[in-house]
């Protein structure tokens, strides 16, 4: 089966599919709409399908023709649907304009996940297994995928799946068309730190009266890229992003209380227990200095995305063999982002692979990055994704089916 040029042939309702997905996001885990598309795109296809009870998530499932039933292999392909409260700037003539934003891609991977259950209903007769099309509410920091999981995705042919695959397109940094991997550690863990700096207000002309939360809590936050770079070690790298700060109501008001909001990146429990003893000390010690208090929140999110050696390895073989050699590259070091389907490859050999979806006529280097509001994503890599889907499915379940054969 030529999975390539077949999936080329769909690529004009793969474009028009994605668009539709494009000018209607949806945030966090309750996506009624996306579900509904997704459905309709589904429908009539050979295809078991269910649903999510704590989400809208979607479920199906493809039995193969040809799969034993006495030890029948099973492959997940996953893609994420929720999109990013984020008002859309790209001016393009299908952007959003409800105030969310699919400024991350996940449009076009549940695209590329319904293609590639069309794709593969095609060739049902021939499949040597199972195929689940995991399609996701919820990564942008909701546990879509935990939630899945604990309804039972991993489960759902009936036995535990055997191999899972996640793509995941980048409006920068990559040129178009590339498929990236690597093995081991391939994104971060991602971590939560929440500080509420309680002091007491005052006058803003006599803060010689008061006690300054504001002026503590900006020292917290130069302290802690100080604490990174002299408490951490370098080879075990550790990002720290103060994304909210809040205080006050009037300029000449010192406020009782400041808030900070933080994300925190790492590869290693190591590091993450470094982070553990640091936080506090730092955070109290510079409180403490300005007399104030502070109370600290530090708490996992995802675990680091750490891919099968094995299943990297097989994956850079079946790209390269269905899309060209040119179009795989090593990763050469992790990325600092973090995924939910982090806890599909915890239970599941598998691998997750970035693929460069930069505007053709934008340099990569300075190209709008994924959450941007004006992050753009190329279209053309929609059937290419597909069939990489297709082909990671219908090989590994080749290969699956002849070691079993041989053993």
């Amino acid at each position: 089966m030529d999975l390539r040029d077949d999936a080329r042939t769909m690529q004009p309702d793969l474009v028009e599919l994605r668009r539709q997905f494009h000018r209607d996001p949806e945030v966090g885990l309750q996506l009624p709409r996306t579900q509904d598309r997704v459905l309709q795109a589904l429908e009539g296809l050979p295809l078991e399908i269910s649903t999510g009870t704590s989400t809208t998530s979607v479920t199906a499932v493809l039995r193969g023709g040809q799969r034993n039933e006495s030890g029948t292999t099973t492959v997940l392909l996953r893609g994420d649907m929720d999109g990013l409260p984020v008002q859309e700037e790209t001016g393009l003539e299908f952007a959003s304009s409800n105030g969310a934003m699919h400024a991350c891609g996940h449009d076009l991977h549940t695209t590329n996940l319904i293609g590639a259950a069309r794709l593969l209903s095609r060739h049902r007769e021939s499949l040597l297994g199972d195929v689940v099309f995991m399609f996701q509410p919820g990564e942008e920091g909701c546990d879509g995928a935990g939630a899945m999981i604990a309804e039972g995705v991993l489960d759902a042919a009936g036995k535990r799946a055997d191999y899972a695959y996640a793509m995941h397109v980048f409006s920068a940094q990559m040129p178009t068309g590339l498929f990236v991997c690597r093995p081991g550690p391939m994104l971060s863990a991602s971590y939560c730190l929440d500080i509420t700096v309680q002091g007491a207000g005052g006058h803003g002309s006599m803060p010689y009266a008061a006690h300054d939360p504001v002026t503590a809590a900006a020292e917290i936050v130069l302290a802690l890229q100080t604490m990174i770079t002299r408490g951490i070690n370098m080879f075990d790298p550790v990002v720290l992003t103060v994304g909210i700060f809040q205080a006050g109501t009037a300029r000449n008001v010192i406020p009782d209380t400041a808030r900070l909001e933080a994300t925190v990146r790492c590869f290693t429990p190591a590091a993450e227990a470094r982070l553990e003893e640091l936080i506090p000390r730092v955070v109290n010690g510079v409180a403490a200095s300005h007399g104030v208090t502070a109370e600290i929140d530090f708490h996992n999110q995802y675990p680091p995305t750490v891919n099968n050696p094995d299943e990297v390895a097989f994956a850079a073989e079946v790209i390269a063999d269905v899309l060209g050699q040119q179009r795989y590259a090593p990763l050469d070091q992790p990325i600092s982002g973090s995924e939910d389907f982090s806890r599909v490859l915890a239970e599941v050999p598998g691998a997750f692979i970035g693929v460069g979806a930069c505007l053709p006529d934008v340099d990569p280097a300075t190209a709008p990055m994924n959450h941007s509001s004006r992050a753009q994503f190329d279209d053309a890599v929609l059937s290419d994704c597909v069939a990489g889907y297709a082909a990671l499915a219908v090989h590994r379940l080749e290969q699956a089916s002849t070691e079993g054969a041989i053993s």
